[in-house]
């Protein structure tokens, strides 16, 4: 295994046949015109879309220097189009409308459907007039809570359609977290469903959307209306729910209601009219928001703008994929994230493509689904994460062979780096040797990815995000700022924005100049490390400040220690990543307990409940370890990197700890460690 680890992978020749870029050359030609001449080449792009007006300001106007004054990125000013009507309208008019927008794959295997680019449009149109009936308006946000089903395309793109500022919430996250997204973006109309499945699980998301307007209401912010999408509890369809509980719909559980905020969608719908004008929009308007996790445990609301991310979404689309009219393309990804965004929405839309629309998980009803609907679909491009490869490896090859996947072209992985021995089996098990891998790096910040291999042209090496994308130019920095020549390691940075870099962060501008323009002026800090090697080759090492990346989705130490010290019985907090087989990271905590209060199996499923109720699933601690007290320095930091080595077991790791107020803290830490799993 480590010799075909270390090997150079030549794109597959089936590939690079059709590939819009053949070649390493043409490639190198094509960056350097982004970077010499970005006004010429994404104009030639931008010729793809349609512009209610042309730029008439300055093509491209950026400071990524905050001490020549405010940090600011505007591409193509004055330019006027609208997203939802490239993705859509303009489809149907080139005659294109009865092309399949999507196959939407539910939960269960046999809940399947297809929607139209025609009818897509339809929807959206009809859904724009019920939201401006509610009185939305341009510049307004409006929150979305929804799980993997096409109402939640037909409402972004609605948002789209007439200037609304979508914020989408992931609909795994708990009451809180979404109160906190709504309450930070102001928005006073929410989007929810009754529920969901996943795998056998029946997920009540209106209760958790009541909680959180509860919430809300606590803190005098008043939601005018939820309108809530009958997913799974219309009990028309068939009366055998008790015996299938994860066939929907299902009469397992009663949507409470609430006549004077709650309405039905589908009510909504049926007297909506089909016609929509859209509202078309100055390229620098604002287009979503998204939160993600921020060091400081206070999540931020990343803001896209217009026409940069239409760009750049389509673009990334279209050549990291190498994806062709006709194709079927799969992203496994929650539209609740970028990746959802970019490439299952507004990019696939932007050039015309027919999508898997995946409601359900990789292992329901078994391990060999994602394989079962490439094949019943035809699947050339597949898009996943490194922790759903890793989770399949540990079932072998059987369930993977039991489907053909001859369809397969190019294989996709995003969230976080690949380790090496995955990017093996994904090439030769689910590949069969014969697909491009692109390893994707980027991140909700920059709208799309920045570094990626180009199927058809890459030689790919097992686990490096290998080389910019157009219009991208990386650099690595040594502490003192100093770029790095050739071969090296340090900071990622970059030197001039591309067209999907955010904007800011909302209401926040002060924080997004800080986060990410101020350690380094005149560049913009990805908070990664990497090494650059002797090919010019970029291979993420992972973040470089108090961020945990669980499951390929970001969350902060801050985040995670903040939930923690709420809870009654705990004094003080510190948590950090441990390495895990499955999940890349996975959440390990230590905790200091008031004077008096034991530490016991049940205080340790209160406080991995707390952290659940607070963050969500995905923010479950998979250690919890009583810490007397906490490595600090004398001036009171905590030292995070000894909690790292005292949580992998690894004495070698602990460094240098002069600067350490109680040294013997290290060995009664080392003493108390929980059993650790055997990942």
């Amino acid at each position: 295994m480590s010799d075909d680890t270390e090997k150079t992978y030549e794109p597959s020749e089936r590939v690079q046949k059709e590939a819009h870029v053949k070649d390493m050359e043409t490639y190198r030609k094509m960056h350097k015109l982004s970077l010499d001449d970005p006004e010429k080449f994404w104009s030639d792009i931008a010729k793809q879309f349609y512009f209610k007006s042309p730029v008439t300001g300055k093509f491209l106007d950026y400071n990524f220097n905050i001490k020549n004054g405010p940090i600011y990125i505007k591409w193509m000013e004055g330019a006027v189009t609208n997203i939802c009507y490239n993705c859509l309208d303009k489809h149907v008019k080139d005659g294109k409308g009865d092309v399949i927008a999507f196959y939407w794959e539910g939960n269960d295997p046999m809940d399947c459907t297809t929607i139209t680019y025609s009818r897509l449009l339809e929807e959206v149109c009809k859904f724009s007039n019920i939201l401006k009936s509610l009185g939305v308006k341009k510049g307004d946000r409006v929150a979305i809570y929804l799980p993997m089903i096409l109402e939640l395309v037909v409402a972004m793109l609605a948002c789209a359609r007439l200037g609304f500022i979508h914020s989408i919430v992931f609909a795994g996250f708990s009451a809180e977290s979404l109160s906190s997204r709504i309450l930070d973006a102001k928005a006073d109309i929410l989007i929810t469903a009754d529920g969901c499945f996943r795998g056998a699980k029946l997920v009540d998301l209106k209760k958790i959307a009541d909680e959180a307007i509860h919430k809300c209401t606590e803190h005098n912010h008043k939601i005018k209306a939820c309108i809530t999408v009958k997913h799974v509890t219309d009990k028309s369809y068939c009366d055998d729910v008790t015996e299938r509980p994860a066939k929907r719909p299902t009469n397992q559980m009663e949507v409470a209601w609430n006549p004077e905020v709650d309405k039905w969608y589908h009510e909504l719908m049926a007297d909506s009219s089909a016609e929509c004008e859209p509202e078309w929009m100055e390229s620098e308007e604002s287009l979503f928001m998204l939160y993600t996790s921020g060091s400081t445990g206070t999540p931020k609301g990343v803001l896209h703008h217009v026409t940069g991310y239409m760009l750049y979404a389509a673009t990334t689309h279209k050549y990291s994929f190498d994806y062709h009219p006709g194709e079927v393309y799969f992203c496994t990804a929650d539209i609740g994230w970028i990746t959802g965004h970019t490439y299952i929405t507004y990019g696939p839309l932007l050039n015309g493509a027919t999508s898997v629309l995946f409601e359900g998980t990789p292992l329901f009803p078994d391990c060999s689904r994602l394989w079962s609907i490439v094949d019943k679909y035809q699947v050339s491009k597949f898009y996943t994460a490194p922790t759903a490869i890793r989770a399949l490896m540990k079932y072998g090859e059987e369930p993977v062979q039991r489907f053909k996947r001859t369809s397969l072209k190019v294989l996709g992985t995003v969230g976080e780096p690949i380790n090496p021995e995955a990017w093996i089996w994904y090439h030769k098990v689910i590949g069969n040797s014969q697909c491009c891998i692109v390893d994707t790096f980027w991140q909700t910040e920059t709208g799309g990815h920045v570094l990626t291999p180009m199927p058809g042209c890459t030689p790919t090496k097992p686990g490096a995000a290998t080389f910019p994308f157009f219009g991208v130019e990386p650099a690595v920095l040594t502490d003192e700022g100093k770029e790095v020549e050739g071969p090296g390691k340090g900071y990622l940075v970059f030197k001039r924005p591309w067209p999907g870099i955010m904007r800011t962060v909302y209401g926040d501008h002060a924080r997004f100049e800080k986060t990410y323009f101020s350690k380094f002026p005149g560049y913009y800090v990805a908070g990664d490390g990497c090494t650059r090697d002797e090919d010019g080759y970029y291979w993420i090492t992972g973040r470089i400040d108090d961020m945990l990346n669980i499951s390929g989705h970001l969350l902060s130490t801050a985040e995670v220690e903040s939930a923690l010290i709420k809870h009654a019985s705990v004094s003080e907090a510190a948590v950090v990543g441990k390495p895990h087989s499955v999940k890349g990271f996975c959440i390990y905590c230590f905790v200091t307990l008031k004077e008096g209060i034991k530490f016991t199996d049940d205080v340790v499923k209160e406080l991995k409940l707390r952290v659940r109720e607070d963050i969500g699933p995905i923010g479950t601690p998979e250690y919890i370890q009583y810490a007397p007290g906490l490595p600090k320095t004398r001036s009171g930091k905590i030292m995070r990197r000894v909690l790292r080595a005292i949580a992998q077991g690894r004495r070698d790791m602990i460094g240098d700890i002069s600067t350490m107020a109680d040294e013997s803290v290290v060995e009664t830490l080392f003493g108390t460690r929980p059993p650790q799993n055997s990942d």
